[in-house]
């Protein structure tokens, strides 16, 4: 039995071919959304945004507001929300879909400047101001939403 061993050539040929995206479901707990965001920060640094840069910091950032929110406002007993990143040209997508249906009417007001003397209220306005655009859609065949944003590579 021989084992062929590719060229350094051919493993690079292979990863600029290789599609960055990564999509997992995870539970709708706090654990559900560390672990998430733990993914994400590793998965950034595999695809060449190392752990400590703009980029990794900032998107690792969004993904744990916006799997807190999953978990805290979109929590429906017994439903996963689920995170896909993705890196088209020029950017990082995140999106993360929770199974509550409330049409992102909140979403809107919670992105305003919070107040400076609240104990909370500043997830989305972090996203927001961290992203280049970000917004809510409705969830394609079942109840819920997506929250997603971009981060500019």
């Amino acid at each position: 039995m021989t084992t062929e061993i590719p060229s350094s050539e051919d493993t690079d040929t292979q990863l600029a071919n290789t599609s960055q995206e990564f999509t997992m479901c995870f539970t709708s707990t706090p654990r559900g959304a560390r672990l998430a965001r733990r993914l994400a920060s590793q998965r950034l640094d595999a695809w060449g945004w190392p752990y400590g840069t703009g980029v990794n910091d900032t998107v690792t950032l969004i993904v744990a507001e916006l799997t807190a929110n999953a978990v805290r406002h979109g929590r429906v007993p017994g439903r996963d929300f689920r995170l896909r990143l993705t890196a088209p040209s020029g950017a990082v997508r995140i999106e993360v879909t929770d199974a509550r249906d409330d049409g992102g009417r909140l979403l809107a007001r919670e992105a305003l400047a919070p107040d400076p003397l609240a104990d909370g209220g500043r997830g989305l306005w972090l996203v927001a101001q961290s992203a280049v655009r970000w917004g809510v859609e409705p969830r394609i065949g079942a109840p819920g939403k997506t929250v997603w944003a971009e981060v500019a590579v």
